[in-house]
């Protein structure tokens, strides 16, 4: 599974938001999302399978516990995709804003293109 599709889900984002300050062991995890999310610990264990199939977390074993922890080239890549689109709709949203300053003036002056104006429009 591709990392941005392994996020797609509720559960799987807030597990990624929880280790980004830092490796959490399995059963907290499972503790803070069975809380917040009413999920069992069998359940918190498939989401945590998926972020560590798609790339997104390591696990470590410490004992009897497991450590999980993200890894930051996969969230290195979803930024990267996303600063595309981003770019792409500032050109757009900047041209958009420069044509409505543009018509601000004439719309202000009743220039005919303004529907307000007509004639036929009253």
């Amino acid at each position: 599974m591709h990392p941005m599709d392994a996020l797609g889900d509720p559960v799987r984002r807030r597990i990624v938001e929880l280790l980004a300050d830092g490796g959490r062991p399995a059963g907290e995890l499972a503790a803070v999302v069975g809380a917040e999310f009413g999920i069992s610990q069998p359940a918190t264990s498939r989401h945590l399978r998926v972020l560590r199939e798609s790339g997104l977390v390591d696990s470590e074993p410490r004992g009897a516990v497991r450590l999980y922890s993200v890894r930051p080239e996969p969230l290195d890549d979803i930024e990267q995709w996303v600063h595309g689109v981003r770019r792409f709709w500032d050109q757009r949203l900047d041209a958009l804003g420069t044509e409505i300053a543009r018509g601000a003036p004439a719309r202000r002056a009743g220039a005919p293109d303004d529907p307000g104006t007509h004639d036929d429009a009253r």
